[in-house]
């Protein structure tokens, strides 16, 4: 009986489900204007693929080369930038339109803290960010994901098990 190999796409499904569901729970709980709680949905996401290259090599029995897994890994990234990118367009636009307005207080908050900025050219930068936020959050995320992604499947490929076989090895001459 042969194994079957998860594809791409349902590993990215997956994981896309826990990082939104991580942000959600920050949205919910009110805990946006934490930074560090944003850099653990990074540690989520590069497991993530990590373990989708060492889920591939397991299902392929180890049958797989460094390349095999690292692309793995990066259609996995490709997955989960696109379904993130949908839910955050969405989220901001539609589903929760006052997570702009946050952030952008957020922002406030923190440019008054360190006092280095006339008040003037806050307002002015934060209504620049206001127009573009959506623009800014998706080159965010491809950008981010991208790197982070392409990283994690470099690790995932490493520190996955490989013993490809040469099809042509087995073969007796006749």
């Amino acid at each position: 009986m042969e194994t079957k190999v998860t594809s791409p796409q349902v590993k990215g499904l997956i994981i896309s489900l826990v990082l939104i569901v991580y942000g959600l729970i920050i949205y919910f709980v009110d805990h946006m204007n934490h930074p560090q709680l944003s850099y653990v949905q990074y540690v989520f996401f590069l497991a993530g693929i990590i373990w989708a290259c060492i889920s591939y090599s397991n299902q392929m029995n180890a049958n797989v080369t460094f390349g095999n897994l690292f692309a793995h890994g990066f259609k996995t990234t490709a997955v989960i930038t696109v379904i993130v990118l949908i839910y955050t367009i969405l989220a901001f636009n539609v589903l929760f339109p006052d997570m702009v307005d946050k952030s952008i207080e957020i922002s406030r908050q923190k440019m008054e803290a360190d006092g280095k900025v006339p008040d003037e050219q806050i307002d002015k930068s934060l209504q620049m960010m206001k127009d573009h936020f959506t623009l800014f959050a998706v080159v965010g995320i491809i950008i981010g994901f991208a790197i982070i992604g392409a990283i994690s499947s470099l690790i995932g490929a490493a520190v996955a098990k490989k013993k490809p076989q040469d099809p042509f090895g087995n073969q007796a001459i006749q």
